[in-house]
């Protein structure tokens, strides 16, 4: 299989003006005396995308994901480093992007299928399935600028997915619009993928992900920072978080930090450790000897935990299957359980089940929710996934009760 996209060392960096020119005299007398700060929005970013792969791009706001794909698109010239990408690219990535807000959608269809490199001729033999793609029809003639948001999204895919791409770039555009239209884009990338074409796909949605790509990688300030498998590049997602990550919490800095010496690190710099933690955890089958679970089975978590303060928290629970994609997820308020108050160490017993799933291998991760806020202090799973094995002749997904009764016949 050979690579559609690969990034080799691609840094991209920007400067940021403290002070603002509004004359052209304040122009000429400041040129080239301007202070500005450099602002490093990718660092040495390297990644291979097969082709008719889904890569998925995940991490904070901020941390450099759209510049990525931007620059994969060619929109942005990185800095440093090289992009080569085979073939048609179309990139979905952002509202409204090469739409004029004066010209109608009809317009707008050729300028923006212009822009990503769709011949006339091409535009005029699509024309039609772009329109009934983006169900505008009746609103194609009426300018742009009266499009609700839902609308600008609709008519920028239905452009995109019909340039017939070798490379699709998708930033959060998923996100926009109604159901009905969120089903048919991912009917549509699904088809893609079916057809082998490369798609490169950034969400802030972890389910989403794990239903749509094959593999991700994470990026936190401007690095890549880990990657694999859907689940596992979820994992690390969810560590950096646990940590703080944001725009204005490095964890990495301030690991490095960490390591200097005490007497030049102020006690404010230092990372404050989550106020409860789950130090351990793992799964109890009902049949240790068996090695197994069958379906309508109990399986239970064995959690222990520890917090320095008082604190109330909610338990969180969520079932994963081998791609990584979310089974059930619930906390304690959601299941009518409610918060429970933390000091010391302890120990949750959780049951699951009956379980009525059939064949299959599955994760479970626990985590602890802080009251009030709800915000996330810490996630564990559990270190091997556990097997389901069906002994019955039933396929699917689910073990459902069927009951088949016969009337008498007259």
């Amino acid at each position: 299989m050979s690579v559609a996209v690969q990034v080799v060392d691609v840094s991209k960096r920007f400067r940021l003006y403290k002070e603002k020119m509004t004359s052209l005299k304040e122009r000429v007398i400041h040129l080239g005396k301007v202070p500005y700060e450099e602002f490093w929005a990718l660092r040495d970013i390297n990644i291979e995308v097969q082709e008719g792969e889904t890569l998925g791009l995940i991490g904070h706001n901020g941390s450099g994901k759209s510049t990525l794909l931007k620059c994969i698109a060619g929109i942005l010239l990185p800095s440093s480093g090289e992009i080569r990408v085979r073939g048609r690219v179309a990139a979905m990535l952002e509202l409204g992007a090469g739409f004029h807000p004066e010209l109608s959608g009809r317009d707008n269809i050729y300028l923006n299928a212009s822009l990503l490199g769709m011949p006339k001729r091409e535009v005029d033999r699509r024309f039609d399935d772009i329109v009934d793609f983006s169900e505008l029809g009746g609103f194609i003639e009426n300018q742009v600028k009266f499009y609700s948001s839902g609308m600008y999204t609709r008519l920028g895919f239905a452009v995109a997915v019909n340039m017939d791409p070798d490379v699709l770039l998708i930033d959060e555009v998923l996100a926009v619009g109604d159901e009905n239209f969120q089903r048919k884009c991912l009917d549509k990338v699904n088809s893609f993928q079916k057809e082998g074409r490369t798609i490169v796909f950034v969400s802030h949605s972890a389910d989403l992900v794990r239903a749509v790509c094959d593999r991700a990688y994470v990026l936190d300030h401007s690095k890549v920072v880990g990657g694999g498998p859907t689940a596992e590049a979820i994992g690390i997602l969810r560590d950096y978080q646990l940590k703080g990550s944001g725009l204005n919490h490095d964890p990495n800095a301030v690991e490095a930090i960490d390591q200097s010496d005490d007497s030049t690190v102020g006690s404010s710099q230092r990372p404050q450790s989550p106020p409860a933690l789950i130090t351990s955890i793992s799964l109890l089958l009902p049949d240790p000897s068996r090695g197994y679970a069958v379906p309508n089975d109990i399986v239970s978590l064995d959690l222990h935990y520890e917090s320095t303060s008082l604190q109330e928290v909610l338990v969180g629970v969520e079932v994963t299957d081998v791609r990584g994609e979310l089974v059930f997820s619930a906390t304690s308020e959601d299941l009518g359980f409610g918060s429970y108050s933390l000091y010391g160490q302890g120990e949750f017993i959780v049951e699951l089940g009956p379980m009525p799933l059939l064949d299959g291998v599955f994760s479970v991760a626990a985590s602890l929710y802080q009251i009030p806020g709800g915000a996330r202090i810490d996630w564990r799973p559990i270190e091997q996934a556990f097997k389901i094995v069906n002994p019955t002749k039933c396929t699917g997904m689910v073990n459902m009760p069927v009951s088949i009764l016969q009337e008498s016949g007259s």
